[in-house]
């Protein structure tokens, strides 16, 4: 059976990946911010022995915009095959979003309205009547809400009925006077010319020539039949010119959408409340927006978050560590070979494990940016933040990708979409590395337990986060100033209202990261270590001075080649040898330094011999600078080829290698030394 093919389209922040994942059961990212979905994602699944497949087109505005999102939404709404369209509403601010909905009328396709966050405006004392806008309108309106999952079973009998309806229903909008006394001369002569076009009426011909539809001008300017219209058309577009005192078409329109919006709005809503009355969202915002203590609360609020991400992520570590040690311990007592015995249980389990071993920090370090994305908090930092972030030549826009990146690089560069400027998106995907992802956060946690208090730790990770998070907007100027030059766009940003996150909508995201980054751990990375394994375990020199075989490795041949540029960071071969694996994976840093350190005829797999051994053979200044280059250097593989298809090409991808292996290499020697000064 043919799947239904349902496109949803909607504004930002109107909640249509909640919707998909309220009516699939799905797990579409969701986030209450601008930008979550920079390009079409599809679910597939079954209702009432049908297939529907399921597209969530980006949130835009506009269908006629020029940003990223808005060409995707355009691009696929225009050019795509597809069923229905469920555009999706804001049921809290009607009027806005009913502008795109006029918009989408007019692409003459199957069409079914869902007033979502019915719940939070009934909360709001707003009363919408769903029957009216769907008589006003001519299309079918259904009132949801993706969090209570009220009224979804209605929205998809309706999609259900509607796709088993041969026949497209027609809008019954009607424009200004001005427009409607035009459209009469216009769609009678369509009609006493029996002249077609598609499915279309002869009215929504009529509508598209005054609209200066470009398919429709280009398929009848071909035919005979425009050389009579012309001059009516001539006379009508002249009157309406007239009329507006422009003769720029898109202001005309945008003019009669927002009095329709208007008037549709007053026709089917009854609000309750008291228009001076503030809302539980304007209290919360006088606290946390507020000029003078605004940044000092997202700074303690994020302070909390690296104080818990390393705290309360210990406590499951040392049950891990001893699984690991176990595991490696039993397995390896069962196998004879030497070198199969070395492989399984110094090299497999040994790096999965130092991995594995840092997935409570990344479950709660995902919980805590999980919380503060979905709950809008993070929309209202991008706005309190967006006069800072000017005069580091950033648009105020740019804090949603840079944020992105706390969790991983990848969404992060792809979230970059969303500015309009090119020269702001190239700055932006420059400094995105500077946001210390997750993949990084293992090699944070292992050095600030190896090397300080856990008393401290928690501050380390704060400090590490800051830091590059200060320098990557130093760089941001510095980019501005001689390579991307150019006035930053002013900032225009919606401010959503607070929404406390459903526990399986913090459950679906945070497992999804906890499966990808357990994924990774288990295939990419664990090949990764099985190579490392065999690079500095081969070729076999017949020592029995496990020293002295990895030192004359393959692995440790090219520590030693690389040794001499990173000698004056305090780096021995080991340390270089970790950071070109890490260009694969940074979680890869953690398993090769797993390998290489824990060494000897005494040495266990667990990571309190790391720890100790790391400390042991590694100055707190080496260490430092350690840290400070992998804050900086070029993120992981795939982040790299996302970064060069959203920039541009490879060639950005080469600028970026230089530019960010020159800055790592420099921070970390001023580091270095300074740190080697003072202690």
């Amino acid at each position: 059976m043919k799947p239904m093919k349902i496109v949803l389209a909607g504004q930002p922040n109107v909640g249509k990946s909640s919707l998909i994942n309220a009516m699939s059961n799905s797990r579409l990212k969701v986030g209450n911010f601008s930008g979550v979905t920079v390009e079409k994602a599809e679910i597939c699944f079954e209702h009432h022995c049908h297939l529907m497949e399921m597209i969530d087109l980006p949130g835009t505005y506009s269908i006629n915009g020029f940003s990223s999102e808005e060409k995707v939404a355009k691009n696929y709404l225009n050019n795509e095959e597809y069923d229905i369209i469920i555009n999706v509403i804001d049921s809290t601010h009607l009027t806005r979003n009913l502008l795109l909905t006029l918009e989408l009328m007019n692409l003459n396709k199957k069409m079914v309205i869902a007033l979502n966050m019915y719940d939070e405006a009934k909360k709001e004392g707003i009363e919408i009547d769903a029957k009216q806008i769907e008589a006003i309108t001519g299309i079918p309106t259904v009132t949801v809400s993706s969090h209570t999952k009220e009224g979804i079973d209605d929205l998809l009998d309706i999609v259900h009925t509607y796709y088993d309806n041969e026949k497209r229903l027609i809008p019954t909008i009607n424009l200004s006077d001005t427009f409607e006394e035009e459209l009469f001369h216009l769609t009678k002569f369509f009609e006493n010319k029996s002249f077609r076009y598609k499915d279309l009426t002869s009215r929504e011909m009529a509508i598209k020539l005054l609209f200066e539809d470009e398919k429709f001008y280009s398929y009848i300017h071909d035919k005979p039949i425009f050389a009579q219209i012309q001059p009516i058309l001539l006379i009508a577009t002249e009157k309406i010119y007239t009329y507006y005192e422009s003769e720029n078409i898109n202001e005309i329109i945008n003019d009669e959408f927002h009095a329709i919006a208007k008037g549709l709005k007053a026709e089917t809503i009854i609000c309750s409340r008291p228009k001076n009355k503030k809302t539980l969202t304007n209290k919360i915002d006088d606290i946390l927006i507020h000029n003078i203590f605004g940044v000092p609360i997202f700074l303690f609020f994020m302070w909390i978050l690296f104080q818990l991400t390393f705290t309360l992520g210990a406590i499951p570590m040392d049950y891990i560590d001893m699984a690991f040690a176990w595991l490696g311990q039993t397995i390896g007592n069962e196998i004879s070979h030497d070198g199969l015995r070395s492989l399984i249980s110094d090299g497999i389990i040994a790096g999965v494990g130092a991995v594995v071993l840092f997935l409570p920090n990344i479950i709660i370090l995902y919980i805590g940016i999980t919380l503060l994305e979905t709950t809008g908090y993070m929309s209202r930092v991008a706005f309190l933040l967006d006069g800072f972030f000017h005069k580091f030549g950033l648009h105020g826009k740019s804090f949603i990708p840079l944020v992105t990146g706390f969790g991983c690089s990848v969404p992060a560069y792809m979230a970059t979409r969303t500015l309009k400027n090119e020269k702001d998106r190239l700055i932006t995907l420059f400094i995105i590395g500077f946001m210390s992802c997750g993949a990084k956060l293992p090699v944070y946690v292992l050095f600030a337990g190896a090397f300080f208090s856990p008393e401290q730790a928690g501050n380390i990770l704060f400090i590490i986060y800051i830091s590059g998070a200060i320098l990557g907007l130093l760089m941001a100027k510095l980019l501005r100033q001689f390579v991307f030059k150019g006035a930053d766009e002013p900032f225009v940003m919606e401010m959503p209202k607070y929404r406390f996150p459903t526990l399986k909508l913090m459950y679906m995201v945070v497992s999804n990261q906890a499966y990808s980054y357990l994924k990774k751990a288990g295939t990419f990375i664990l090949a990764a270590t099985i190579i490392i394994w065999f690079a500095s375990n081969y070729p076999n020199n017949g020592t029995d001075n496990p020293k002295t075989q990895l030192e004359n490795s393959y692995l440790g041949q090219l520590g030693k080649a690389s040794e001499p540029m990173f000698a004056p960071l305090g780096f021995d071969w080991r340390l270089s040898v970790a950071l070109e694996t890490g260009l694969a994976a940074k979680e890869v840093v953690v398993a090769t330094l797993g390998i290489l350190y824990n060494v000897g005829e005494d040495a266990t797999e667990t990571d309190d011999r790391l720890l100790q051994e790391l400390k042991k053979q590694i100055p707190l200044p080496t260490a430092i600078a350690f840290i400070t280059f992998v804050m900086i250097y070029l993120p992981c593989f795939a982040a790299s080829m996302v970064f060069a298809k959203e920039s541009g090409g490879y060639r950005y991808l080469g600028y970026l290698f230089v530019f960010t292996t020159i800055v790592a290499w420099i921070m970390s020697f001023i580091v270095y030394n300074i740190a080697s000064y003072l202690i």
